[in-house]
């Protein structure tokens, strides 16, 4: 769902790359907002996710130079997609904050390891 870890490398990717970039999350389904994505985005710096969160169909622009995927499901639709075009996909497995339990602090520090693991791979991968 595009919910957490798409919004969040969102968010990060905005802030990380060049303004001319032109970056989008979506997801195989629509989620709900999660809080704890906003609250992770807030101790970077960064303002909520805008926006409701959006499906592959829900996407203005259907030609991309790079898809990043982070679950296995959004890789498979991802392929699927882009099967007779000429786009490059690449998969960055990312563990899912929401499955974590216990206290909020523990919750929120698997939220923060998915956000910083992503600007760790953002910054790799585009010399940023």
């Amino acid at each position: 769902m595009n919910a957490v870890r798409s919004p969040i490398a969102e968010a990060e990717a905005r802030r990380l790359l060049p303004s001319t970039t032109y970056v989008a999350s979506a997801g195989v389904r629509r989620g709900e907002r999660d809080p704890f994505v906003d609250a992770v985005l807030a101790e970077d710096g960064l303002g909520p996710v805008g926006g409701a969160p959006r499906t592959l169909d829900d996407l203005e622009d259907d030609y991309f130079d790079l898809i990043v995927t982070l679950s296995p499901e959004a890789h498979h639709a991802a392929l699927e997609l882009t099967r007779s075009l000429s786009v490059e996909v690449e998969y960055w497995p990312t563990p899912d904050p929401t499955i974590a339990t216990g206290t909020r602090e523990q919750i929120m520090a698997a939220y923060r390891a998915v956000r910083d693991r992503l600007k760790t791979r953002i910054t790799r991968r585009f010399d940023g």
